[in-house]
């Protein structure tokens, strides 16, 4: 509460104090903290006070107001505390005898707390110190030897922070000094874990200077870290990445400001080192590892051309054996390009790139190196600096002496087509308009893949049709935040341009759509007749004829069950109009076979729902549950994603009229299912199982209530006296078969199936049925 309305127990410091004091349990520790907390606030109200008298702080720390709640008319707003900030400070007048014993007090008990009460306490008391300017931040002096010795990572924070507020008011250049070397010495402790190592690393670099050099908050290197005092944090290649990625940052600052050639080239060693590792077929993350530390490398070091060039050579050659890394240089040419922006490394690397491409002989572009080696000279083909005759030349030269035409790979031809699309808008696009004419047309004629055709035929048609100021504006038409463009795959548009949006698929806040089953009535169940023999015919087994029917094992395999596909209430106009709708189905259990996606082309908000058919197919036919999501596509173009409600799967949603030849008569379904009866004894098999279920009939006769729930399972029924034969079958070859009678107060139901695992639903099927027929005659 305090936290959330700072100043709610500024007029009870003294009460407060009390009960710390009286307090023996652990909960001493809350009470001290929460005093802290109470005290930095009543201090921070008093400075934001016009007026403040001698004895307005005394009065304060005395102040005894019991604990009846009242509301504040408006609170606090906290302040961050930092060398950075205006802190509001109370004049040099005021007298701050008490509040300095107090201070003092606590300091005393302080190492009586846990590590992270205690650097909670640190806080506020520094931040208490920092707004009394008649206090002296000296007041912490005994406390420094304890916490510069500590291993406690919370009252190291608050060390610092201390030091970030106080500077050389509390700590010496000797302080300053020893701080850094205990830094250092932690980031490399073997007994601590790497993301401990990584916090030291971190405060090395965040370090507050007493006398900062620049204080924009960005990562700096301390004057005091030396060469000789960073030696011992050079990364290995047994480093981690992370670790060794943070080492060779430091260093590099390092040897930076030191400007040390020796150190440079030991920073370079180590990156021809991973150079090595990766060269070898070295791991992903290795790899990762090597382009981030070429990219740190490049940030400190890009004016020294002698390493600079080497590492071009290095790279080039490293691409020249595993051209799968392409996508690596390509994104290492993009970071750096926007970070240096005046430097000509990015660009020169390009070019080496596409010096390495264009000379390699046609029997070495093998069909997987060519599709990046286009890549790459699609990157080129941007750079204003880079001569692009050799890209066009060698791409028209790779068209006529191979069979890549033939082959009409529309993969390949796209990436052509980019390389293509970037030359037409290259500012010097009069070199090669000549060679790039000759380069389209012989696509759009000899490409064997129509789109590539019509691509090629598309921008043949602008190059020789348009000037290069309208080719240029209407290759990049849509590249900005016009809110009339429509989004369309169909635009003109690059491989990565403007499709972001498009390709992604996006979440809704709230479901937009859901499921709702049909009633019975609009279900009809799947009909699994067959043809078989005439009723006539009485020396045929008709056990053996109805089990034959399933040797084909899609015989009455499935059961399907149809919903309305709606709105889930009212909808964001947004959703008013969906297209290409996707419904994805996920079991929460092995009992049922993968169940497929269904497709729905459209669904309008103001038109009838859609109906939707669910084909599943049990192995087990018990109860489940179904997760259902959507995929769609709005109006504008958008892909969406939305979760829609569990779709509950009742064990009556199982049950199948009994699948018979289409032909047998009554008499034939009465006389199987006597025979199923019998061969589903417990004594035939072992996974049979017999139950007896009595319950009440009341004031609605047991017709009506065989008619509401089995009428499509009923097999047979005697009026005289009164009872009835119902057999369910559930897929794939389950039976469920019940002898219904009726007698003066109550109904049997006698059951047997031959799945043992099948009573307790059907018992529950039964019970719930009966119970409502009995609450709706009451």
């Amino acid at each position: 509460m305090e936290t959330c309305c700072p100043g709610l127990l500024s007029h009870k410091l003294e009460a407060l104090y009390s009960l710390k004091q009286q307090e023996m349990t652990p909960l001493h520790q809350a009470y001290t903290l929460l005093y802290g907390v109470a005290l930095r606030n009543a201090v921070h109200c008093l400075t934001l006070q016009k007026d403040v008298m001698d004895g307005d702080l005394k009065k304060l720390l005395a102040s005894n107001e019991g604990f009846a709640w009242k509301a504040t008319e408006k609170p606090l707003e906290l302040v961050q505390l930092t060398t950075m900030s205006q802190i509001p400070v109370l004049p040099s007048n005021v007298e701050t005898k008490e509040l300095k014993s107090v201070v003092s007090l606590l300091l005393e008990e302080c190492y009586l707390l846990t590590p992270v009460t205690q650097a909670a306490l640190l806080r506020e008391l520094t931040q208490v110190v920092s707004m009394v300017q008649s206090l002296s931040p000296a007041i912490f002096k005994s406390q420094l030897l304890r916490l510069f010795g500590t291993v406690e990572i919370s009252l190291l924070h608050s060390t610092l922070q201390m030091k970030g507020t106080f500077t050389d008011s509390l700590f010496t250049a000797e302080d300053e000094n020893f701080l850094l070397k205990r830094l250092v010495g932690m980031a490399q402790h073997p007994l601590l874990s790497t993301p401990q190592k990584l916090f030291y690393i971190e405060c090395i670099l965040h370090f507050p200077e007493n006398r900062p050099i620049s204080s924009n908050g960005e990562e700096s290197l301390p004057v005091l870290v030396t060469p000789r005092m960073a030696a011992s944090l050079f990364p290995t290649v047994f480093n981690d990445s992370s670790t060794m990625l943070s080492r060779l940052n430091i260093l590099s600052l390092v040897y930076l400001e030191d400007d040390e050639e020796e150190g440079i080239g030991y920073i370079f060693d180590h990156l021809m080192a991973l150079h090595k590792i990766v060269d070898h077929h070295g791991t992903r993350e290795m790899t990762t590892t090597f382009f981030r530390a070429v990219y740190i490398f490049m940030q400190n070091f890009y004016l020294n051309e002698k390493y600079t060039t080497d590492l071009i050579e290095s790279l080039s050659e490293l691409y020249r054996r595993h051209y799968t890394l392409a996508p690596n240089l390509i994104n290492l040419v993009d970071s750096t390009q926007k970070l240096l922006e005046d430097s000509s490394w990015p660009t020169d690397l390009l070019k080496a790139l596409q010096m390495l491409i264009v000379e390699l002989p046609l029997q070495q572009l093998i069909h997987q190196s060519l599709y990046w080696h286009l890549k790459v000279l699609g990157r080129v083909a941007k750079e204003e600096q880079a001569s692009q005759r050799s890209t066009v030349r060698f791409l028209l030269n790779l068209l006529i002496n191979s069979s890549l035409c033939g082959l009409g790979d529309w993969r390949i031809g796209n990436a052509l087509l980019s390389v293509c699309r970037n030359l037409l808008q290259h500012p010097n696009l009069d070199q090669v308009f000549i060679e790039l004419a000759d380069l389209l047309q012989f696509m759009m004629h000899s490409f064997e893949d129509v789109d590539i055709q019509d691509h090629a035929r598309f921008y043949y048609t602008l190059l020789t049709n348009l000037s290069k100021e309208k080719l240029s504006g209407v290759l990049n038409m849509g590249t900005g935040e016009s809110q009339a463009k429509i989004r369309s795959l169909s635009s003109i548009m690059a491989e990565s341009e403007e499709l972001s949006s498009c390709l992604t698929v996006h979440r809704t806040r709230q479901p937009v759509l859901k499921l709702v089953k049909l009633s019975e009535d609009g279900i009809s169940k799947p009909d699994h007749s067959s043809s078989g023999p005439e009723d006539s015919t009485p020396d045929v087994d008709l056990l053996k004829v109805y089990q034959n029917q399933f040797l084909n094992p899609e015989f009455a395999s499935v059961v399907i069950l149809k919903y309305h596909l709606t709105f889930a209430g009212e909808v964001d106009a947004l959703y008013h109009k969906l297209f290409c709708i996707c419904l994805h189905f996920e079991q929460t259990d092995s009992n049922y076979e993968r169940v497929s996606d269904v497709s729905v082309p459209c669904l309008i908000y103001d038109r009838k729902p859609c109906v939707v058919s669910l084909t599943l197919k049990p192995w087990r036919p018990y109860p489940t549950v179904l997760h259902a999501s959507a995929i769609f596509t709005t109006e504008d173009g958008l892909s969406w994603h939305t979760q829609l409600d569990p779709i509950p799967i009742g064990f009556p949603d199982l049950f199948l009229p009994l699948p018979v030849p289409v032909h047998w008569s009554q008499g034939s379904r009465e006389q199987l299912f006597h025979q199923l009866w019998k061969s589903l004894c417990p004594e035939e098999s072992s996974q049979s199982a017999t139950s007896l279920f009595c319950f009440e009939v009341g004031e609605r006769s047991l017709r009506e209530l065989i008619e509401s729930s089995f009428h499509k399972y009923l097999v047979s029924k005697q009026l005289n006296p009164e009872s009835y034969k119902v057999l369910l079958f559930l897929p794939p070859q389950f039976y469920v078969l019940l002898k219904i009678k009726n007698s003066e107060d109550a109904a049997s139901v006698s059951i047997i199936t031959d799945n043992w695992k099948l009573l307790p639903f059907i018992n529950s099927y039964i019970k719930c049925i009966t119970d409502y027929s009995a609450d709706r005659t009451q």
